[in-house]
């Protein structure tokens, strides 16, 4: 009887343990795409319209203390990167989310956006576009 009461709970979490995985929201390292290294951890939320938004919550080796987005043009300019919003309005689209914008804030410029699940949701894979040049890069869940 002891161990049935303990394994209801563990049974009733899996659907919410397959969604979580199922969602970018958490916590990611992301990856650089031309050196390999780890640059940051971005927190992925859920906003209350739907949409996804993403945060820097911490740089890993920043190359000066304390940067701000200097090379910006929007609200952004000037802020310090660490707390920064860098995804914005991304929408579920089948097994994906797009419609949304990412900035990269040691160039300042701002792609729109898709990201997908990869690796049965242990990695991210973000890709960023403006015109017809595109970029992606593979976050890795934390």
């Amino acid at each position: 009887m002891r161990i049935t009461s303990l394994a209801l709970p563990l049974l009733l979490a899996l659907p919410t343990l397959a969604f979580a995985q199922a969602s970018p929201t958490g916590r990611w390292k992301t990856i650089d795409d031309e050196t390999g290294q780890a640059k940051s951890i971005v927190e992925i939320t859920r906003a209350g319209n739907g949409t996804l938004t993403g945060r820097i919550v911490e740089l890993l080796d920043p190359s000066r203390p304390n940067p701000t987005c200097d090379k910006c043009r929007d609200d952004r300019k000037d802020k310090p990167i660490t707390g920064m919003e860098i995804i914005r309005g991304m929408k579920p689209d089948g097994g994906s989310w797009s419609g949304g914008t990412i900035l990269k804030p040691d160039e300042g410029k701002v792609y729109k956006s898709k990201m997908e699940l990869v690796e049965n949701g242990a990695k991210l894979k973000v890709s960023g576009c403006i015109a017809f040049i595109c970029k992606s890069q593979l976050w890795e869940r934390i």
